[in-house]
C-alpha cells in the first residue's frame, strides 16, 4: 500500500482511541519535556551517537546545512521508550460499534460543535478555498488530537532519528528525519517546537514530515506553514488541502446511512448485521488520509453530528461474548461499584475494562480470562 500521510501505524491519534486502526496513541498536549514520561526523555547509546553522526553526512549531501543540523539535534537524543512503543504495537481491530462510540462519543461530539462555533470563520474559508466540508476538517481535527488538546510533545528529531536507528521501518523513518529537518531549515517552525507523536506525526491534525511537505499551507499568510500553534487554521487548511489533492469532490457528501438520507453511491456494510452505507467517491478521498473504513466512517458520521445529524439509527447485533453495548454499560458500571476500576462506562470492552474483569473474577476465585460473559453480567446482579 502507498504510503500517504500517515498509514504507518501511530494510533486513532487521537482519537484518544488509541487506535482508530493505527496503533500508539498521542502523548498529551503539554510543550515542555518535563511533562513526559523518563523513556521519552534522551537517554545516552554509544549506538545512537555513531549512526547520528554518520547520518549527518548523508544529510549534509541531501542538502541540509551544518547550521540547521547543530540546531535541530541540540538537546535531542535516543528515546527508548519510543522503540518499546513501536515493538510493542499490537495488532488488532475493532468492530465498527466499538469505534463509533469512540470515535462520535457524546463528548467527542458537544467538543466538536463547540470547536466548529469558536471556528466558523475559518473553516467557512477553509471550505470556500478547497471545497472540502467544513464539518468534515474539523471531524478529522476531532479524530487526529481531540480538536488539538492532543498534539502531542516528543521532539520530533529525537523520535524520527530514534527509529532510523533502532525501529522496525529505518529507512522509512529516516526519510521522515530527513523531511522534518527540511522543515527546520525552511524556517517554517523553530527546532524546539517542532514535536509530535512518538512515531513523528504533528500538529492538530498529525502530518507525518514527508506529508506536511507535501500538502501544509500557509492559510494565514505569515509566511510559515505553523501546525504547531495553538490557532488551528494552517493545520484546518493544510487537512482541506491534503483532501483536495487526493480527490475529494466539492459539493459532494461522504455517504450516510441507507435510509437516514444517504446519498446514492456504493453500499457498504462494514460490520455483519449492523448499520448499511451508502458511500461515495468523497469517502474514498478521507481513506486516503487514512485508509481504513472505519475510519472514514467515523469521520463522516462525526462530521454529521456537529453539523446537527444525530446517531446512528439501525442496531449493531450482539458481541462475539453474547452482549449488546447496553449490556456492556452496564458490565462496567456494576463493576466500577463494586471497586474494579473499568476507566468508564463506554460499552467498549478494552484493556481496563479486561484488568477489571480478571480481577473480579481472581476475587472470587475464578480463571482470570478477562473475557465478559452474559453470566458475568448477572452474577454482578
Amino acid at each position: 500500500m502507498k504510503i500517504t500521510r500517515r498509514n504507518f501505524a501511530i494510533g486513532l491519534g487521537a482519537l484518544g482511541l488509541g487506535a482508530c486502526g493505527r496503533g500508539g496513541g498521542l502523548i498529551g498536549s503539554t510543550a515542555s519535556s518535563g511533562g513526559l514520561p523518563s523513556d521519552l526523555r534522551p537517554q545516552q547509546n554509544a549506538g545512537y551517537d555513531a549512526w547520528v553522526a554518520a547520518f549527518r553526512g548523508r544529510a549534509s549531501s541531501g542538502g541540509i546545512s551544518d547550521a540547521t543540523l547543530r540546531a535541530a539535534f541540540r538537546g535531542t537524543g535516543y528515546l527508548p521508550g519510543v522503540v518499546k512503543r513501536d515493538r510493542n504495537q499490537v495488532e488488532f481491530s475493532r468492530t465498527l460499534e466499538d469505534y463509533l462510540s469512540i470515535a462520535a462519543s457524546d463528548e467527542r461530539v458537544s467538543k466538536g460543535r463547540a470547536a466548529f462555533a469558536r471556528h466558523r470563520t475559518t473553516l467557512a474559508a477553509v471550505e470556500a478555498r478547497y471545497g472540502v466540508a467544513a464539518e468534515v476538517v474539523c471531524a478529522i481535527w476531532g479524530l487526529e488530537s481531540y480538536y488539538g488538546e492532543r498534539r502531542g510533545d516528543v521532539p520530533v528529531v529525537s523520535s524520527t532519528s530514534t527509529l532510523a536507528y533502532d525501529g522496525r521501518r529505518g529507512a522509512f523513518f529516516e526519510k521522515q528525519l530527513l523531511a522534518a529537518l527540511r522543515i527546520v531549515q525552511s524556517g517554517d517552525v523553530a527546532p524546539s517546537n517542532l514535536t509530535g507523536s512518538w512515531a513523528g506525526a504533528m500538529g492538530h491534525t498529525q502530518f507525518i514530515p514527508t506529508s506536511y511537505q507535501a500538502f501544509a499551507v500557509d492559510f494565514t499568510g505569515d509566511g510559515r506553514r505553523d501546525i504547531w500553534s495553538d490557532n488551528p487554521a494552517d493545520s484546518l487548511a493544510s487537512t482541506a488541502a491534503y483532501l483536495s489533492r487526493n480527490g475529494w469532490a466539492r459539493g459532494l457528501k461522504w455517504g450516510g446511512e441507507v435510509g437516514a438520507g444517504a446519498p446514492a453511491g456504493r453500499r457498504l456494510q462494514p460490520q455483519p448485521g449492523g448499520p448499511v452505507f451508502n458511500v461515495t467517491s468523497n469517502f474514498n478521498a478521507i481513506k486516503r488520509y487514512n485508509n481504513s473504513d472505519n475510519y472514514a466512517i467515523g469521520v463522516g458520521h462525526l462530521a454529521d453530528r456537529i453539523a446537527g445529524g444525530g446517531p446512528i439509527r439501525a442496531s449493531f447485533p450482539p458481541d462475539k461474548f453474547g452482549l449488546t453495548k447496553e449490556d456492556r454499560i452496564s458490565l462496567q458500571s456494576r463493576l466500577t461499584a463494586r471497586g474494579f476500576d473499568t476507566g468508564g462506562s463506554d460499552g467498549v470492552i478494552g484493556p481496563k475494562s479486561r484488568e477489571a474483569i480478571a480481577a473480579y473474577q481472581s476475587s472470587l476465585g475464578q480463571a482470570a480470562t478477562g473475557d465478559p460473559s452474559p453470566a458475568l453480567l448477572q452474577a454482578l446482579g
